[in-house]
């Protein structure tokens, strides 16, 4: 695994150049880029778009998908740059340092897919563990999944106090299940450190990789396990609690016969997307959950302050990037 650390605390975060900054925001922004990509190629997916159908979805497909994830590419770096220019900011008080560029980014996908909300929940999670990332290099320190976890949170705490509990009438689909249901989606998610992440998904997809498990299967079992317990605005939006039930219900008992590593496991994950396809659920939240998961699988678990920089090439970055390029377009051709 390639890690990704800062220089010691008693040095200067980067030389006046900045080279070791922008291979550092290249590195972590590639990392960003693929992990969409990669969850946007695995298959099946229930109910969401993939190489083999739109999933429960009539106004976008993986070419949209393809085409969000280009226009959002080029600001996965600069979210890394703004929050190592941020860094003497307090935690708390950070997250009006980056917003107008997420806003900016949303625009871009906006435009890219005409109007389509393809990468929004990714947009805003991805985004502030990219933004964190560079705040953490800027005070010299090791970049784990913990410590960008954390601060992450602390970027984001009483945002659900504020932006939800604090809203006096919903204007937006994640606002609406708030106030009738109490959940608090991907800000709460963030505001607790990517609790279903971390408990969730990556211990299974840590697990299943370490096995020797192909990275396609982990995350497919992964997902089986976010589906089981996450409560999915997305599903909650399209078919109420009961939707959210269900597809909860489904994943635990395909969970309980093996998952997707049975024998039969992926024809059952085809069979639960033709389900989800049927009843119009799509467990949209869920999946940003699975690139979050992808991302943040790419650092070390152990915290450290060994005076490393990056070790992994700016150049290695771009070729990986391009790889995982010429394999979506190859993927596209058999459409």
């Amino acid at each position: 695994m390639n890690m990704i650390y800062a220089q010691p605390r008693s040095a200067p975060p980067f030389p006046p150049d900045g080279v070791h900054q922008a291979v550092a925001a290249s590195a972590i922004a590639g990392y960003a880029d693929r992990a969409l990509l990669v969850e946007l190629m695995l298959t099946p997916k229930p109910g969401l778009v993939d190489r083999r159908n739109c999933g429960a979805h009539r106004d976008m497909d993986i070419r949209t998908f393809l085409a969000s994830a280009r226009a959002i590419a080029p600001w996965w770096p600069r979210l890394v740059e703004i929050g190592y220019a941020s860094a003497h900011v307090a935690t708390r008080e950070a997250l009006p340092s980056v917003r107008p560029a997420g806003v900016l980014c949303e625009q871009a996908m906006l435009r890219a897919t005409g109007g389509v909300n393809t990468h929004k929940g990714a947009i805003f999670s991805v985004g502030l563990l990219c933004f964190a990332a560079g705040r953490l290099l800027a005070h010299g320190i090791a970049l784990t999944r913990e410590r960008m976890c954390r601060e992450v949170a602390g970027v984001c705490v009483g945002l659900v106090d504020q932006e939800l509990k604090g809203a006096q009438k919903a204007q937006t689909a994640g606002e609406r299940v708030y106030f009738r249901y109490g959940f608090t989606g991907a800000r709460g998610e963030a505001a607790s450190a990517f609790a279903t992440v971390r408990r969730a998904a990556l211990p299974v997809y840590d697990r299943l990789r370490l096995q020797g498990v192909c990275e396609d299967m982990a995350l497919l079992q992964a997902l089986l396990h976010l589906l089981a317990v996450n409560d999915d605005t997305n599903l909650v939006s399209r078919g109420g609690i009961v939707g959210l039930d269900y597809v909860r219900a489904y994943a635990r008992r395909l969970l309980w016969e093996g998952g997707a590593l049975a024998p039969d496991g992926v024809e059952k994950m085809v069979a639960f997307d033709d389900v989800l396809i049927a009843r119009h659920l799509s467990p949209g939240g869920s999946a940003d959950l699975l690139g979050l998961t992808w991302f943040l699988a790419q650092f070390p678990t152990v915290d450290s302050d060994f005076p490393l920089i990056v070790v992994q090439s700016e150049a290695s970055t771009q070729i990986a990037a391009k790889e995982d390029r010429a394999t979506t377009f190859e993927a596209l051709r058999s459409i």
